[in-house]
């Protein structure tokens, strides 16, 4: 799938200035105090993006670094022959878009806005000196990479040694880790979730994923309605994960 045509027109909107103090508790800003949490403020911009807004585009310059405060980030990549693959979900709190952390001069990924979401960003001319002055940004910056590579990894060991139905369980059991809250049948993923975008997840065609979902609800393992996806029996889906 074409990343242009399944993202809506950028809709992104400049939100007033932001109280330190909701931030002190978000990994990057944890140890700082007020005065240099401020400084730092002082230098964002701080938007509003529209479900299916992108964030950044895969391959264009990396001129801004991104904190998500609100809401849920897909990270997209696109395939040489043009289609489109879901790598990652980044919920609230984490930073992204942190090209130069990686070496790179250019966003790596694409980042698609899951829900309607905040975010912070700076200008990436900055991210040396914010580095090299706050201990606890350079201590979270090192943590995320580490997460993401970890987790890229991770996918790569999945696609070269699962079959299909392993590799949606497992992805069903970290969106649930990630990001599922409790409902009366069971863990809702808390956004919006379709069999497309799943199959996108775990590089597998729509169709394979519509019999899986449609299997494994008559079996009564998870619900599926209306972009949403419930999680009714998770040691259900471990034990397809590890089969």
């Amino acid at each position: 799938m074409n990343t242009a045509a399944s993202r809506k027109p950028a809709s992104r909107r400049t939100l007033p200035r932001l109280d330190e103090s909701l931030l002190t508790h978000m990994a990057p800003f944890e140890k700082l105090d007020k005065a240099q949490i401020r400084a730092i403020l002082d230098h964002a911009v701080s938007r509003r993006y529209a479900a299916g807004t992108a964030l950044f585009d895969e391959g264009a310059p990396a001129d801004r670094f991104f904190m998500l405060l609100d809401g849920y980030v897909r990270v997209v990549r696109i395939t040489p022959t043009g289609e489109q693959v879901t790598a990652l979900h980044i919920p609230a709190g984490q930073l992204l878009g942190i090209a130069k952390a990686l070496g790179r001069d250019t966003y790596p990924a694409s980042a698609i806005a899951a829900t309607d979401s905040i975010a912070l960003s700076w200008p990436m001319r900055l991210w040396d000196s914010f580095v090299e002055t706050y201990d606890g940004f350079a201590t979270a910056s090192n943590k995320t990479v580490g997460q993401r590579v970890g987790e890229m990894n991770n996918r790569m060991v999945e696609m070269a040694t699962q079959q299909v139905e392993q590799r949606v369980a497992n992805a069903l059991l970290r969106l649930i880790n990630q990001t599922g809250r409790k409902v009366d049948d069971g863990i809702e993923i808390d956004f919006p979730m379709t069999r497309q975008d799943l199959s996108e997840l775990t590089a597998t065609t729509l169709h394979t994923v519509s019999r899986l979902l449609s299997k494994w609800e008559k079996q009564g393992l998870v619900q599926s309605k209306r972009k949403r996806i419930t999680v009714t029996d998770p040691h259900a889906l471990v034990v397809i994960g590890q089969t």
